[in-house]
């Protein structure tokens, strides 16, 4: 199976941002798939998704346009099921 590359933009809707507790979500969810799985902002560099610390150099707030990008044999599920967790506001 050829590895493949997948990206989509979402916007952070929870009222407090991309904080610890949302940052431990979506860490969680990315290791659970294989592909390298980075994300950004605008005007910041990609930073690793599966890495708690680097997640939260984001400060992402409300409001703020992120980049979930994944590659891999599971990118595109690993980017549909992230985006949704981001989209849906983490369950707060």
């Amino acid at each position: 199976m050829p590895t493949t590359d997948q990206e989509q933009s979402v916007t952070v809707n929870n009222s407090e941002g991309l904080h610890a507790r949302p940052a431990d979500q979506f860490v969680r969810l990315a290791m659970q798939f294989d592909s390298e799985i980075t994300v950004c902002k605008h005007g910041v560099d990609a930073v690793d998704g599966k890495s708690i610390l680097s997640i939260l150099t984001l400060c992402a707030t409300r409001g703020t346009e992120l980049v979930i990008r994944a590659q891999g044999d599971d990118a595109e599920d690993a980017v549909c099921q992230l985006s949704k967790l981001v989209e849906l506001g983490f369950d707060e």
